[in-house]
């Protein structure tokens, strides 16, 4: 069971990578979602991207509060080292899956158009992607420099 327990500063890296991908992932979505909108007009495309950096900003702003709290709970856990899925409470794994199931649900059913997919897939991801760059860097190089503000 102890080969599975990892330094703090590691499971903060664990954490970003997790972001990291997931972020990638949702923001691949997108993009294949506008490329796949063939013959869009130039107005049209730009509301694409003016929308993608819209979700962006709205998402980047909650997540980089998430991301100083939950790296501030794997700081304070007792102990040095930590099984690695204790990157996440239960909390978050909890509202990880339901986002999941809704994004995978709602797709999977058709009621988001390809139109929305592409701007709020793609900004979404983004903000995940940062969100996870931002894990990585504090799980490299500790708490000093990130992405995000401190508090």
């Amino acid at each position: 069971m102890s080969r599975f327990r990892i330094k703090k500063q590691s499971l903060i890296a664990v954490a970003g990578i997790v972001w990291l991908l997931a972020g990638l992932n949702v923001a691949i979505l997108g993009v294949r979602a506008a490329i796949d909108l063939r013959g869009l007009a130039a107005i049209v495309l730009l509301a694409l991207v003016g929308g993608a950096a819209a979700i962006f900003c709205a998402f980047h702003s909650m997540f980089s509060k998430l991301v100083q709290k939950n790296a501030q709970r794997i700081a304070d856990l007792e102990g040095e080292r930590h099984h690695v899925v204790r990157f996440f409470d239960r909390k978050s794994y909890m509202m990880m899956a339901i986002m999941m199931s809704f994004g995978i649900g709602m797709r999977a059913a058709g009621l988001f158009p390809d139109w929305f997919i592409a701007f709020f897939y793609t900004g979404l991801g983004l903000a995940l992607t940062l969100a996870g760059v931002s894990y990585i860097a504090r799980g490299a190089r500790g708490r000093g420099w990130t992405f995000h503000g401190t508090d």
